[in-house]
């Protein structure tokens, strides 16, 4: 399993911090839409990465999971009880757009996954609103946060947040509507506010998960 890139920045701005408190995980539902991704570059060890399943065959992933020469590196899907070789129809490079389009054939999966769409959520995303992120083993809940907890000359790239990071090419999904909210793709170094001798400063505060949100990947499977 690759572990989400981490992104270096440096104390720029002053910011804002926040706490947040939230409920356990739940929702193991959503876990039929996780997905394993195998890919056994040549002369090399396999590697393997999260991804999720949007319906008629094809899966999304984060680009950075399926690495840098896709093409060559055989990739195969862990799905339902499967195990099926890929297609990479299309993927984009981080951070731009870290996100990678795979397909498999549809007529081998279990007939409960066959018929199944997976619907990407529309409208506007609110701080503070409670997401699943969904793995092919565990579901974990988390909160969308502000951008603000990050420095200033990264929210322009990184401003989709969620509170704490999970694994890359994982989904997040919105907890009540159920639909899919983005794709996750790296942790961002948060920041807390404090005052030292009368002076507002700020120190590292842990790390926020970026995700590429689904207005982008509506725009990226076009």
């Amino acid at each position: 399993m690759r572990a989400c890139q981490c992104i270096l920045l440096f104390i720029g701005t002053f910011v804002q911090a926040c706490a947040a408190s939230y409920a356990q995980p739940s929702d193991n539902a959503l876990q039929i839409y996780a997905v394993r991704i195998v890919m056994t570059p040549p002369l090399e060890k396999s590697f393997t990465g999260d991804g999720i399943y949007l319906g008629d065959g094809k899966i999304i992933t984060a680009a950075h999971v399926i690495g840098s020469r896709p093409s060559l590196s055989n990739p195969r899907v862990l799905i339902g009880g499967e195990d099926l070789p890929a297609e990479i129809i299309k993927d984009g490079s981080f951070p731009d757009t870290d996100l990678a389009l795979l397909s498999i054939d549809a007529t081998k999966l279990p007939m409960r996954l066959r018929l199944r769409l997976n619907p990407l959520c529309k409208g506007e995303l609110k701080i503070g609103m409670q997401v699943i992120d969904v793995v092919d083993n565990e579901s974990t809940v988390s909160r969308v946060v502000s951008p603000q907890l990050i420095s200033a000359h990264l929210r322009a790239k990184f401003g989709t947040l969620i509170d704490s990071p999970q694994r890359s090419g994982s989904g997040l999904f919105d907890a009540d509507k159920k639909c899919l909210l983005g794709i996750v793709s790296a942790k961002v170094p948060k920041f807390e506010a404090y005052v030292s001798d009368g002076h507002p400063s700020i120190k590292p505060n842990g790390f926020a998960g970026y995700f590429v949100p689904s207005a982008k990947i509506a725009d990226f499977l076009q």
